[in-house]
């Protein structure tokens, strides 16, 4: 019998590329199911968009952004700063927009 392996604790892996363009991705370790947020904000502390906001099982994540917001308009370059929630984890973290 196999068991899967799943990480021993929540983090937020810094995005890949970065800078990027048009398209980035965000890994995440999740060592139990929880339910996880993530979302990008500008500088401001607005939010740009949420990329995931659902319950999901322990494991190795990714998902990726494509630099449009929740309308699906192209934002501008720039810093941005994404922020994952999981449980009564919350991690943060700057990525670059180049144009």
């Amino acid at each position: 019998e196999r068991k899967a392996i799943i990480p021993i604790a929540y983090t937020l892996h810094q995005n890949y590329p970065n800078p990027f363009n048009p398209i980035t991705s965000l890994r995440y370790d999740l060592p139990e199911q929880a339910q996880v947020t993530l979302t990008v904000y500008d500088l401001l502390g607005r939010e740009v968009t949420q990329l995931v906001n659902t319950v999901q099982d322990a494991g190795y994540r990714s998902v990726q952004w494509n630099a449009t917001d929740s309308f699906g308009k192209p934002v501008s370059a720039g810093v941005y700063l994404y922020q994952i929630r999981a449980g009564e984890f919350v991690q943060t973290r700057k990525m670059v927009l180049l144009k």
